[in-house]
């Protein structure tokens, strides 16, 4: 479903990806791990297409999306939860999460019974304001929001990262829920404990190269 191959990406003029290689096959969970700093964020917003990548390809259903706009890539069905989940704290979760189903012009109600599905918890959050929520509670509401127009491809930037063990573990089970409906998942994590109970693949990266697989 997707593949990079050999990608390289600078921010400002820092280069931060080298040679990136990596796969994500249909409805699996793909880990990638690595400490802060190590090019983990930068991968998922290369292949969102937040940050250009300055060589190399990125293909995502067989399609060559390197130099597509971010909004073309998520027409084609790629979802992106950010590690500071970007949501917008005087909206209720209920805009948070249909606010680019709106854009898409899609069926709300269908997008929440999707939504529920997976988190059913919000259906009773929804007109509490995104500000007032836990950490753990505006985490889900930013994966609500990446899997509102029914992605087939998930990345998510440490979803699981800083959360008390119970809430690690609802999020995680979401996660894999998600799997068992047939989407594809590409995790960045800092710790391999977090994910090694749902990934299927694992590839560590350290100063934005790929070590080991």
């Amino acid at each position: 479903m997707l593949k990079l191959e050999k990608v390289n990406t600078f921010v400002a003029k820092v280069q931060v990806l080298r040679n990136v290689s990596l796969e994500v096959d249909e409805g699996e969970i793909v880990c990638l791990v690595g400490p802060n700093g190590a090019g983990k964020t930068t991968t998922l917003r290369s292949i969102m297409g937040i940050l250009p990548v300055s060589s190399g390809k990125i293909t995502f259903k067989g399609q060559d999306i390197s130099r597509m706009n971010p909004y073309q890539r998520a027409k084609l069905g790629i979802g992106y939860a950010p590690e500071d989940r970007r949501l917008y704290p005087d909206f209720t979760v209920e805009e948070n999460f249909l606010f680019p189903a709106r854009l898409m012009d899609m069926d709300e109600n269908q997008v929440k019974e999707r939504i529920f599905r997976i988190f059913p918890e919000l259906k009773y959050q929804t007109h509490r304001l995104a500000r007032t929520l836990s950490g753990g509670q505006q985490k889900m509401v930013a994966i609500a929001r990446a899997i509102a127009t029914d992605p087939s491809l998930i990345l998510l930037d440490e979803a699981l990262e800083g959360l008390a063990p119970i809430v690690r573990s609802r999020l995680a089970k979401g996660i894999y829920q998600m799997k068992e409906e047939g989407k594809s998942i590409l995790m960045a994590e800092s710790s391999i404990t977090h994910v090694k109970g749902i990934a299927d693949r694992i590839y560590r990266i350290k100063r934005g190269t790929i070590v080991e697989t």
